[in-house]
């Protein structure tokens, strides 16, 4: 069975195929589309929520294509700090402007000075659209990152274009810069079984099996 993931980004759906190996499903991408020579539309993500993010992902991508397709959407959230300054979908605009890898360091580096060293987490939503009558959604606890902290002290050899903050995250059991856990430790860090058993329950189960 053919599911289309709605992200152009590489490792995010290599990291969603080996949380779904389990499962009898040929995960592709847009990327995979547009090889074929079809259009990639353009969506507009203002939700306010990944939920709502992953929703209108989910619908312009179902549309477009006409296929089976989900959508995820994840949004950065802090303990113990105001509302106000809560970034949730929007991590890398702050105060109406997009900031570049080097401006988001310096953001958050300011956070932390001020409230001190962040506990943080990714919480992270999903939409499956199958058709135009059947749409599967979940934005739940099982679905976030473990908790970790965000420091203003960046690793000192370590930094990823497009990334920025991941140099600046620190795994709260071993104490290390993400860049530092090794490649069994990162990758229970970073993918979240809650996706898993999201497509696992019985009764999507069944819907997706009726795709084949």
């Amino acid at each position: 069975m053919k599911l289309l993931y709605g992200t152009g980004n590489p490792a995010k759906l290599a990291s969603m195929k080996s949380r779904l190996e389990k499962l009898d499903i040929e995960l592709i991408g847009l990327n995979d589309l547009k090889a074929e020579g079809k259009a990639i539309p353009q969506v507009c993500e203002d939700g306010n929520t990944p939920l709502e993010n992953a929703r209108q992902k989910a619908a312009a991508y179902y549309e477009a294509f006409r296929m089976p397709v989900f959508s995820c959407d994840s949004g950065l959230y802090f303990d113990n700090v105001p509302d106000a300054v809560q970034p949730g979908v929007h991590v890398r605009n702050v105060n109406g402007r997009c900031l570049s890898d080097e401006e988001m360091m310096a953001y958050y580096a300011g956070l932390v000075k001020q409230y001190g060293n962040l506990t943080a987490r990714y919480k992270n939503a999903i939409c499956f659209v199958m058709d135009e009558h059947h749409v599967y959604e979940a934005m739940e606890p099982s679905m976030e990152s473990e908790s970790f902290i965000l420091t203003d002290k960046p690793h000192s050899a370590v930094r990823q274009k497009g990334f920025p903050l991941d140099s600046m995250s620190i795994d709260r059991k071993t104490n290390q810069y993400y860049y530092d856990l090794p490649a069994d430790r990162l990758e229970q860090v970073a993918v979240e079984d809650g996706f898993l058993c999201f497509f696992s329950k019985n009764s999507l189960q069944r819907t997706v099996k009726n795709l084949n």
